[in-house]
């Protein structure tokens, strides 16, 4: 499985240990940065996840910044894109059972290693359920056609 990395510099330092550890579990993983602590747009390496998303690049994205806000409202403005601000396991495992998430955002100010760790295992390891949630996951989709669709 890929995963594809980013982060501001707020969530630099949390990145580089999640990044670390998904290399431990033996996840290949694309850092699309950033690669220090100096400041940044967070926007862009937000993109730069969901192009990997979108793209098939990657299976699944995580995004990461002070509060994980900034990057959930990026991310959920690309096409294709189901982005889940997290705080803790059960959550991470229900956005993919039931929204078929396919970025998982955190805010480093808020979130420990071991709970990063835990919610980022989490989101990887489970599966979309389909059945009902299916039916709620076409209805986002054909509103993010029709939003799409009236930008022409």
């Amino acid at each position: 499985m890929v995963i594809s990395i980013g982060s501001d510099h707020g969530g630099y330092l949390l990145k580089e240990k999640i990044v670390k550890f998904l290399e431990q579990e033996g996840y290949t993983v694309l850092n699309r940065g950033c690669d220090g602590l100096e400041s940044v747009d967070y926007p862009l390496y937000g993109m730069r996840v969901c192009r990997d998303v979108v793209t098939k690049k990657c299976d699944l994205g995580i995004l990461i910044c002070t509060t994980g806000v900034g990057m959930s409202i990026v991310a959920n403005k690309h096409r294709g894109i189901r982005a889940a601000l997290v705080h803790n396991a059960d959550m991470a495992r229900l956005t993919r059972e039931h929204n078929d998430s396919n970025i998982l955002c955190l805010g480093a100010k808020y979130t420990t290693e071991e709970q990063a760790y835990e919610m980022v295992r989490a989101f990887i390891e489970s599966k979309f359920a389909g059945e009902r949630h299916q039916r709620r996951v076409d209805m986002i989709m054909k509103l993010e056609e029709k939003q799409w669709q009236e930008e022409k």
